[in-house]
């Protein structure tokens, strides 16, 4: 018995796809599929080239519906991407989403994307853990929602860059008084009209809600600042900041930094004089240990016109006050932490040792863990090319090996 593909039907604002009940009670099979768990962009890429290479492959998500993460964004987000280096295999984004997509017209895109691939995607599924086959075949037991037991061939893990909100430890995180909360639950400015309020985190996530509640009413906006970011234009007569980190993302590191350090001098204000001097690390160097550049939405304007002002980083948390690292204690009506995710693979695949010390995958793209040949991995880094782009070149390179070792291995007896 094989998982049979599920029809999509359109609702008002998403497809929503029809749950696999007795179909999901398989054992192996000749037609084992490969399994993608999590129907984001780099799933739905994934899935997509399989199919165009004649390999069946069942996308698992656990939410009601493809893009969840992106219909759960800040509504003012968009892409700080550009529109054509941001496609995925086999679709166009459409012209009349603009040069800078936004988060909406996104989640209009995947949707598209999935009706037009006709990609077998199942809602409601989450997977567990994620286990070696032990029947000699090579393939992979997946554990999932309800018991089901699933098996595959490979299995390409795509659960996402921002999976779970994550908060720093601060002392008094438990007996906070006043309101707090991950930036994962902030949409707009309106609820914050009037209010004094302080964004914790400077990425671009932090910068551009911080810009938002200033143009959006609020009456004071902070930001806590614990290392001053690389801050760039998202583009500069005419050319996006994008299109150069795609021409510098293999050179030296040093180089990049070097480079990175004259263009910020010519394209970025100096804001030292606004408490956020200029960064003392080099941008390749930062960006490798994951902090990306932030790309300028309307932060810089807002700190030079006083609507943002920059304060030392959290240190404490005390009754209904937040205690900064110089010492200063204020008392905002709201605080906003932009303190970044948690990738959260431990439960999954933790137990297979192909993480690294921060719960990283040791490999991604087309290249598996030695010890686990058949597993993949998409979408847990944050490159200065896009992380688009890369999530398209990934899924083309998964599904080319994938291919590959099903040729080289032969169809089963």
């Amino acid at each position: 018995m094989t998982v049979s593909q599920p029809k999509s039907l359109l609702t008002e604002t998403h497809y929503v796809y029809t749950s696999l009940r007795s179909a999901f009670m398989v054992t192996t099979t000749p037609q084992e599929p490969v399994y993608v768990i999590g129907a984001g962009p780099g799933g739905l890429a994934v899935a997509a080239t399989l199919r165009a290479r004649g390999v069946r492959a069942v996308v698992l998500e656990k939410s009601d519906a493809v893009g969840t993460s992106w219909r759960g964004h800040y509504d003012r987000l968009h892409l700080h991407t550009t529109r054509r280096l941001s496609a995925l295999p086999g679709m166009r984004i459409p012209r009349s989403y603009g040069r800078w997509v936004a988060r909406a017209d996104l989640v209009r895109y995947l949707e598209a994307y999935t009706e037009k691939h006709d990609l077998d995607v199942v809602t409601g599924v989450e997977v567990h853990r994620i286990e070696r086959a032990e029947d000699g075949t090579g393939g992979w037991v997946l554990h999932a929602t309800g018991g089901r037991r699933l098996t595959g061939r490979a299995v390409v893990v795509a659960t996402g860059f921002n999976h779970t909100p994550s908060l720093p430890r601060w002392p008094g995180l438990g007996t906070y008084e006043g309101e707090l909360v991950h930036a994962r639950e902030y949409r707009n400015p309106a609820p914050y009209a009037g209010k004094d309020v302080l964004v914790v985190g400077i990425g671009n996530t932090g910068a551009e809600i911080a810009a938002d509640l200033a143009e959006g009413g609020a009456a004071r906006v902070r930001i806590a600042v614990r290392t001053a970011p690389h801050i760039l234009r998202r583009t500069t007569a005419g050319w996006p900041a994008q299109r150069s980190g795609i021409l510098v993302r293999r050179l030296p590191t040093a180089l990049v930094d070097l480079l990175g350090r004259a263009l910020t001098r010519f394209a970025t204000p100096d804001l030292s004089a606004y408490g956020l001097p200029r960064p003392t690390t080099g941008l390749a160097t930062r960006a490798r240990e994951g902090a990306i550049a932030v790309q300028d939405v309307g932060l810089v304007a807002a700190i030079r016109a006083g609507k943002v002002e920059v304060v030392a980083a959290v240190e404490d948390l005390d009754g209904r006050e937040v205690v900064l690292t110089d010492g200063t204690r204020i008392a905002p009506d709201a605080v906003i932490a932009a303190t970044g995710y948690r990738r959260a693979l431990e439960p999954l695949v933790g137990h297979l040792d192909v993480l690294d010390p921060r719960g990283r995958p040791l490999v991604r793209g087309a290249r598996s863990p030695r010890h686990a040949p058949g597993l993949y991995f998409t979408g847990f880094t944050n490159p200065i090319s896009g992380m688009l782009r890369e999530l398209a070149l990934d899924a083309e390179r998964i599904a080319r090996r994938i291919a590959r070792t099903r040729r080289k291995q032969g169809p089963k007896p």
